[in-house]
C-alpha cells in the first residue's frame, strides 16, 4: 500500500497584547524612555497580531509517511524522493558528516504547507502587492520577525546612548585612559569565556535565554550607574557581558530558524536586523547626548536599563522555535535523529576546517574596525569636526543612519552573489576606509582650509566622508558572515556554532582597544589617525583570511543534490 506524503502545521492561538505598567523612578529620564519605547511597540503591533501559521514553530510537527515500494512504471510520485532521502540516511548511519548532510537535504526536500485556509504559504513566488520591510513580504517572514526587529530596534535605542558617553564616564568616576579601557572591554571578556556555555543552552531554547539575558542586563546597566567605586563597577560591567552572552545567542538563534524558514531572502533577513539596529543607534546616539546634558553621564545607562526591560516584555510574545515539538517525527515512525557527539558543535572540530577559520579570521580583523569606532575614531573626530564632542556625536550618527544604505546591500548581495563574495567585498571597503583616515587629516596633505559649512574644511569633510564608508562597509559584511555562519552551522547546533564568530570577535575586542591606544600612543603629533589604519589593515587582513580559507568558489547557498 502506498500512503502520500504530507506536511501539516499546526496553527497556535494568537498572540495577545500585553501593557507594562510603569513604575516608581526617581530619574525623569527612565521614565520618559520607557514610555517611548511602550508607545512604539503599542504602535508596531496592535491588540489583534495576525497569526503566522508557517512560522509558529514551536507546535511544528513534520510527520511525513514513506512509500511501501517504488511504482513500478515510468512515472515517480513527488514524495518519493523524500522517502529515498530517509532510506539512504538510516544506511548512512555510521557517518557523521553525511547524515548531517542528509538531513539537511532531507528538510530542504520537505515542502511545509498548512491545513487552516488562512495559513500563509511559504513560497518564493508569493510577491503579491504585499507590504515589504527591507525588501522582506510580512506574508513571508510573519510577526514572529517583526517582533524580534522591533526588540533589537528598542534596545538598541538605549545602546546608542551609551556609545557617544562612553569615553566621558571614565572622568566622570576619575579613572585614568588606562583603567577606562579595562572597563570599555570588561563585557568583552565575560562574552568571550561564557559564549560556548551560551550557545549551547540557547540550542535547548531560544525565549529563556532571550528573556533571562535582557534582565540580566538591565540589572548591570543600572549597576553601572550607580556604581560607588571601581570594583562595583567592574562588576556590573561583567554582569553586562553575561547578559550579552546569553541574550544574543538566544537572538542569533531564533533569527537562524526564521531566516531558514526562507532561505532565498536569508540574506535580506539578517540585513533587516543590522538596519533595525543602525537606525536605533542612530536615534539613540543625540538622544544620549541629551541625557548627558540635563542629567549627567550616568544617566545614560539608565536607558539601556529601560531599553532592556522593554526588549524583554516583547520577547514573551514571541514563540519558542526549538524544542521537543519542534524536533517533530520525519517519515512516519522512523525518526532521523542525531547522537549526542552529532549534536554538539564541538569548537575545536569546527577549527579545524579551512571555512571556519576564515570566517573566524574574518571577524576578528571586524572586531577591530568597531574598537576603532569606540576607542580612537570619537576622540579623533572631537579634535577635528566643528562643535567638539557634538561634532562626534553627530558623526556617530550619521554613521548609524548609513547602516540603513550598508544592511540591506549587504543582504541583497548575500543572496545573490553568495555570503562570501559580499563579505569579501564589503570587508575591502571598510578596511580601505579606515586605512586612509591619516591621509584625510594629514598636516602635511593640504584639504582646503574654506569652510564648507559651519567651520568644515577639506580635512573634516574627507574625515566624515571615510567614516561613513567605513560604517557602510562594516554594515553590508555583518549579514553575509552571519549568513555564512549560518550555512555552515550543523544540523541541531546552531546558536552553538555561530556563536564561535562572535566569540572570535569577543576575544579580539578585548585586546584590540589596548593595541589601538598603543598606536595612537606611538603616533601622536607625527601620524594623526595612524590607529584608525591599524585596525583597517587588520580588518583587509581578515578579508585576505577568508579568501584563502574559505574561498569565492563555493558562492552562493548550498543546494541539495539532484534526484537521479
Amino acid at each position: 500500500t502506498m500512503r502520500q506524503s504530507t506536511t501539516h502545521v499546526r496553527p497556535r492561538a494568537a498572540m495577545q497584547r500585553q501593557h507594562a505598567s510603569s513604575s516608581p523612578f526617581p530619574i525623569k529620564v527612565l521614565i520618559l524612555f520607557i514610555i517611548a519605547t511602550s508607545s512604539f511597540s503599542s504602535f508596531q503591533f496592535p491588540l489583534e497580531v495576525p497569526t503566522c501559521n508557517a512560522l509558529t514553530t514551536a507546535t511544528t510537527r513534520l510527520k511525513t509517511t514513506t512509500w511501501a515500494e517504488q511504482p513500478q512504471h515510468g512515472l515517480i510520485h513527488p514524495s518519493f524522493s523524500l522517502s529515498a532521502k530517509k532510506q539512504q540516511i538510516e544506511l548512512e548511519r555510521p557517518t557523521t558528516a553525511s547524515t548531517k548532510k542528509k538531513v539537511r537535504e532531507l528538510q530542504s526536500l520537505s515542502n511545509i504547507r498548512s491545513t487552516d485556509t488562512s495559513a500563509i504559504k511559504l513560497n518564493s513566488d508569493d510577491d503579491d502587492d504585499d507590504s515589504s520591510l527591507f525588501g522582506l513580504s510580512p506574508s513571508k517572514l510573519g510577526a514572529p520577525l517583526l517582533l524580534l526587529l522591533a526588540s533589537q530596534f528598542i534596545l538598541f535605542i538605549g545602546v546608542g546612548a551609551v556609545i557617544p558617553t562612553l569615553p566621558l564616564y571614565g572622568k566622570e568616576v576619575g579613572l585614568s585612559a588606562a583603567a577606562s579601557g579595562i572597563v570599555v572591554s570588561t563585557p568583552a571578556i565575560a562574552m568571550f569565556l561564557l559564549a560556548n556555555w551560551a550557545g549551547k543552552n540557547a540550542d535547548k531554547a531560544r525565549k529563556p535565554a532571550m528573556i533571562a539575558g535582557m534582565a540580566i542586563i538591565a540589572a548591570s546597566d543600572f549597576g553601572t550607574a550607580v556604581a560607588p567605586n571601581l570594583i562595583f563597577l567592574l562588576i556590573a560591567r561583567l554582569g553586562l557581558g553575561i547578559g550579552r552572552a546569553v541574550s544574543e545567542s538566544g537572538e542569533r538563534g531564533m533569527l537562524c530558524d526564521l531566516a531558514s524558514l526562507v532561505p532565498e531572502l536569508r540574506g535580506r533577513a539578517l540585513a533587516a536586523q543590522q538596519a533595525v539596529i543602525a537606525l536605533g543607534i542612530a536615534i539613540g546616539a543625540p538622544l544620549g547626548g541629551y541625557v548627558v546634558e540635563q542629567y549627567g553621564v550616568r544617566a545614560s545607562f539608565l536607558c539601556v536599563t529601560a531599553a532592556a526591560l522593554s526588549a524583554m516584555v516583547i520577547y514573551t510574545f514571541l514563540d519558542e522555535t526549538v524544542g521537543k515539538d519542534v524536533e517533530g517525527e520525519i517519515n512516519g515512525s522512523s525518526e532521523v535523529e542525531l547522537s549526542n557527539e552529532e549534536e554538539t558543535a564541538n569548537w575545536a572540530k569546527l577549527l579545524s576546517d579551512d571555512q571556519w577559520r576564515g570566517l573566524s579570521l574574518c571577524q576578528c580583523g571586524a572586531s577591530f574596525g568597531f574598537a576603532a569606532k569606540i576607542a580612537t575614531i570619537p576622540v579623533l573626530a572631537a579634535s577635528i569636526l566643528p562643535g567638539g564632542a557634538v561634532g562626534a556625536g553627530a558623526l556617530l550618527s550619521a554613521a548609524g543612519l548609513s547602516g540603513l544604505i550598508g544592511a540591506p546591500i549587504g543582504g541583497w548581495l548575500t543572496d545573490r552573489a553568495g555570503p562570501r563574495v559580499s563579505a569579501s567585498l564589503a570587508g575591502l571597503v571598510s578596511a580601505s576606509s579606515l586605512i586612509l583616515v591619516p591621509v584625510a587629516i594629514s598636516p602635511y596633505l593640504d584639504l582646503g582650509t574654506y569652510d564648507l559649512a559651519g567651520g568644515f574644511n577639506g580635512s573634516a569633510a574627507a574625515f566624515t566622508a571615510l567614516i561613513i564608508m567605513w560604517s557602510i562597509g562594516a554594515s553590508a559584511q555583518g549579514p553575509a558572515l552571519t549568513a555564512l555562519a549560518q550555512e555552515l552551522a550543523p544540523a541541531g547546533a546552531e546558536a552553538t556554532a555561530m556563536a564561535l564568530p562572535r566569540a572570535t570577535g569577543d576575544g579580539t575586542y578585548i585586546v584590540a582597544p589596548f593595541i589601538l591606544g598603543l598606536a595612537a600612543d606611538a603616533s601622536a603629533g607625527v601620524v594623526p589617525g595612524a590607529e584608525c589604519a591599524v585596525a583597517g589593515t587588520i580588518t583587509l587582513i581578515g578579508v585576505i583570511g577568508l579568501v584563502l580559507l574559505s574561498g569565492l568558489d563555493n558562492i552562493g547557498r548550498v543546494q541539495p543534490e539532484a534526484e537521479a
